[in-house]
């Protein structure tokens, strides 16, 4: 891949729903191998931005490219078109996304939730997806746990294998959104402690989350969001300790109490 072609870009994107206007032109670069931390109040629109990356939510302005290739749409001439439902899904292969909730598949164990998108979606054998996911789960530290079903696991556990799951795809980008948001405190630690060896692996990674030791430990830059737009950014340790807007210092007085 080519390193100067950024990993996202984002250029004055806007997404509304209805008359509630949630993204009021975002303009961000994510590079190749890079760490973004996005943090920010509730309703600010960060999940919203991070759907739109992989077409889950269709921006209504703007652009969005990943790896260079548009997001959703082919551009010929001045005008944009939108690609068709299995074109998208296409691209979406490429994107790995966990979400807050782990949406694993209940009636399927472990190591099944895992080799299903490889097999259905891919084509791949039987026997080469649950090599994988054999390797996956003992990165993610759950292989004597592969023939458990979600409800034997932990809270924890099941972000694991939602990671493990997304991986399995083999995406060249990983979405986090607010991965351990519905986590009890003591679980935490072992879901960041995988995404931090993602990070040491060179995954590019955006990742939306409240761990703001995370982000300054882990992340290369971080994201300020509020109210639709993006507020302030830069390097972590730049952003948490020296934060140079007033919504930002506001925001991380209370997350934080970092703020000058």
């Amino acid at each position: 891949m080519n390193d100067t072609v950024a990993m996202v870009k984002a250029e004055g994107v806007h997404k509304s729903f209805g008359r509630n206007e949630v993204l009021k032109g975002i303009d961000l670069e994510v590079r190749p191998g890079e760490v973004m931390c996005v943090v920010g109040p509730s309703g600010s629109g960060k999940s919203t931005f991070l759907r739109c990356i992989n077409h889950l939510e269709k921006i209504n302005a703007g652009k969005l490219w990943v790896d260079g290739e548009l997001v959703g749409y082919q551009q010929k001439g001045d005008k944009l078109y939108e690609l068709r439902d299995r074109e998208v899904a296409a691209k979406r292969r490429e994107i790995g996304m966990v979400f807050q909730r782990f949406n694993l598949f209940p009636h399927m164990s472990a190591i099944e939730n895992i080799v299903e998108a490889p097999c259905q979606v891919k084509g791949e054998s039987k026997s080469v997806a649950r090599e994988r996911a054999m390797n996956l789960l003992d990165r993610v530290g759950l292989a004597d746990r592969s023939r458990a079903y979600p409800r034997e696991l932990s809270g924890g556990q099941q972000q694991r294998v939602a990671i493990a799951r997304a991986l399995a795809m083999e995406p060249k980008l990983m979405l986090f959104d607010e991965p351990t948001s519905a986590l009890d405190p003591e679980l935490v630690g072992d879901v960041l402690a995988v995404m931090r060896g993602l990070a040491d692996d060179g995954m590019t990674m955006v990742v939306v989350t409240h761990e703001m030791g995370f982000a300054r430990e882990v992340g290369d830059s971080l994201v300020f969001m509020d109210d639709g737009v993006v507020v302030e950014q830069g390097r972590p340790t730049d952003v948490i300790n020296n934060p140079q807007h007033e919504r930002t210092q506001r925001f991380l007085s209370r997350v934080v109490g970092t703020a000058q």
